[in-house]
Formats: structure tokens, sequence, C-alpha cells
């Protein structure tokens, strides 16, 4: 078997984007976010999503059809039509802590210090946003958002294996597990 199509995903903060990237470049291959197809283009952005169907025409369109890529982001709740196209999906978790304080740097490099503080024009998007993303570890069964209980049933129902991986690790090392599971399990990448 040869594993073209990776998807790499977990909850924000975990560093899928990054990972994603660095497979795809070790690889040669395409790299996309689904956030580039879910959301809008909108400002401020990430605020209205498209509908699904448009999501997944224009992935289609971009880069479903090819033989190899990497995608980051999640496709739980919308991506059924996907699932049977994965080849490997890597799951990344995070001590909580840890990730929303990645989160916080992101933003704030994302949009400016100032932007996201008290008074900021992004500071209620930020707080709702930290807010969403702090329930994810929390088994709190009135939050409808995706949560790590939720990520874990789905991923039990993806039809292909799923690589699990503590992404506090170094970049070249998550990129080195990948790669050593892609050849232990005589999963190769060519494009």
């Amino acid at each position: 078997m040869t594993a073209r199509r990776i998807h790499v995903l977990g909850a924000s903060g975990t560093g899928t984007s990054t990972l994603g990237r660095a497979l795809a470049n070790a690889w040669s291959v395409p790299f996309h976010d689904t956030d580039d197809y879910y959301w809008q283009p909108t400002e401020p952005p990430y605020t209205q999503a498209g509908p699904p169907a448009e999501r997944l025409a224009l992935m289609q369109a971009m880069f479903l059809p090819r033989r190899a890529w990497v995608l980051s982001g999640s496709l739980m709740s919308w991506g059924q039509p996907i699932l049977p196209q994965l080849d490997l999906a890597v799951f990344l978790t995070l001590d909580p802590a840890t990730r929303l304080s990645r989160l916080r740097l992101r933003e704030a490099n994302r949009y400016g210090a100032a932007a996201i503080a008290p008074g900021g024009p992004y500071h209620e998007g930020f707080k709702t946003f930290m807010a969403w993303a702090a329930h994810y570890d929390q088994a709190d069964p009135a939050f409808t958002g995706r949560n790590l209980t939720r990520h874990r049933a789905w991923l039990a129902t993806l039809p292909c294996p799923v690589l699990e991986l503590d992404s506090a690790a170094p970049l070249p090392d998550l990129v080195a597990r990948v790669l050593d599971h892609c050849r232990d399990t005589s999963l190769s990448i060519s494009p």
C-alpha cells in the first residue's frame, strides 16, 4: 500500500498546520489546510463558515484528485466524502496549558498584541475563540464544539490507520516519527 494522502488533525494550537507543511515539504507534495476551505473570506477572519457542499467542491477542484497531498485541520462533521481517500491520519495531542499558551502567542502574532488586548478591535473575538479552545480537553456534555471525546470517537470511525503523537516534541522529531511509521508499515509517499 502506498500512503499518499495524509490528514493531520488535533485541537487548535497543537501544530497541525506546522506539521502538515513540514510533511508536505519532506515529501514534495501539495499542502492544504481545511481553514482555507471551511471559512468564508471575512473581516475579521474566521467568523462565517461556508456551505459544506461548496467547501468540498472547491477541495475537489483544487487537490483531492491528486495522487498525493497533506491536509491539516478538521474534517469532523463535514468532510465525510473525503475520508475514504485518506491513507493515514496523524492525530496531535498536547498538554492543555501549553496548547492555550501557543494559541495566545499565535493570535498575538497574527493580529498584533494590541488588537487582541482589551479595547482592541479583535479582543472580543479573541476571548470567544480562547474560551472555545479551552473547552476542547474538558468533558462538558453541554459544549457543542469539537472536543477530545468527540475527536477520539470520530477517529475510531476512520477507514485508515491513525498515528497519535504528542506535539510537545520538536518538529523534526514529529516529522521523523511519521516518516518512520510510514516506512515501518510499508507505507511510502510517492507522488
